[in-house]
């Protein structure tokens, strides 16, 4: 029985990491200054500040893990400076110190981001930075910060790219409620192509990669998706026939471009989430397909299907309203 510590074990990927090693019988910890959002991980939840070292120093000692998933971040995009993302950078620089210490451990995922790189950017290496927010640039120095410390245990990053299912938040969980609530439209006539991940799979892969890692893996960095890449527009309507609502409507893109403006002064003045901004608009219409060729020759291929991720997202959306 391995004994495992999530880092943000209170958030999306890690209450569903939480649930898995919860039922295949391994004992788990969350280390997270949030209450699960799912309450029947109380009994596993230490509220700790990884901006507090001495407290994460302690709490890490005393779980003695031999495997640990680092979840933890901040990981919207409002944040106005790197600064305002201290646990992605300084929160890394702390973890890192506390696990140094331990004789017990096996080996770390570290979670990074795709936006270390902006959308629609192919990076040349793993060391080839391009992100264009303060977020994105936080996880640059937390990637930065593995690679240069002296860590005296084996470890990998993961850049998750869009991940969505249970549990999830803002914003896929936002695109699944407005096409619920009938008001998605999608832009006439375009059709994207971009690397997601169902978080049933992504689970799947994180659980291989600690099963197996080996010196195949171990100091690389890979992206976090299902292989095989979403075109959006079927993708919604897929949601739309599950969820049972009228089939999606296409607009003229110029009328997506005024909303984005309009968004973008919302948020100007103060609102945080407008349903569009240039932001969202250029999200929306940008190409993002990554080589996921490393992840699926050492996971091998994954359990669940497109369909059967939207029908299980759809199901559980119809029981845990916001």
């Amino acid at each position: 029985m391995n004994k495992i510590l999530v880092t943000g074990g209170s958030g999306f990927i890690g209450t569903n990491l939480i649930e898995y090693y919860m039922s295949i019988g391994d004992e788990v910890f969350n280390i997270d200054i949030n209450q699960p959002r799912n309450i029947e991980h109380l009994d596993q939840w230490r509220k700790v500040d990884l901006l507090d070292k001495d407290k994460l120093t302690s709490a890490i000692k005393e779980i003695e893990p031999n495997i640990v998933f680092h979840m933890a971040a901040r990981t919207d995009l409002n944040g106005l400076n790197v600064g305002s993302y201290d646990v992605n950078t300084r929160g890394v620089e702390n973890l890192i110190g506390a696990l140094n210490e331990l004789s017990t451990l096996d080996f770390v995922v570290f979670a990074s981001s795709m936006l270390v790189c902006r959308l629609g950017y192919k990076p040349s290496s793993e060391a080839d930075y391009c992100p264009n927010t303060p977020y994105g640039k936080s996880k640059v120095i937390g990637e930065e910060l593995i690679r240069s410390s002296n860590i005296n245990f084996p470890w990998v990053i993961v850049r998750p790219t869009s991940i969505w299912g249970p549990w999830f938040a803002t914003p896929y969980r936002d695109f699944f409620d407005v096409i619920r609530k009938g008001l998605y439209v999608h832009p006439k006539g375009i059709r994207v192509r971009r690397s997601y991940g169902f978080i049933y799979n992504s689970i799947f892969q994180l659980s291989r990669i600690s099963d197996r890692l080996n010196d195949e893996l171990v100091g690389k960095t890979i992206y976090l998706a299902d292989y095989h890449p979403i075109e959006l527009k079927s993708w919604s309507e897929n949601i739309q026939k599950n969820l049972n609502i009228r089939p999606i409507r296409e607009v003229p893109i110029q009328v997506f471009k005024i909303a984005a403006k309009l968004g973008d002064i919302l948020k100007n003045i103060g609102y945080k989430n407008p349903l569009m901004s240039t932001f969202r608009l250029n999200n929306m219409l940008t190409p993002m397909e990554h080589n996921t060729t490393p992840l699926k020759d050492y996971c091998g291929d994954v359990p669940y299907s497109i369909d059967e991720g939207v029908r299980i997202t759809c199901e559980w959306l119809q029981t845990h309203k916001k």
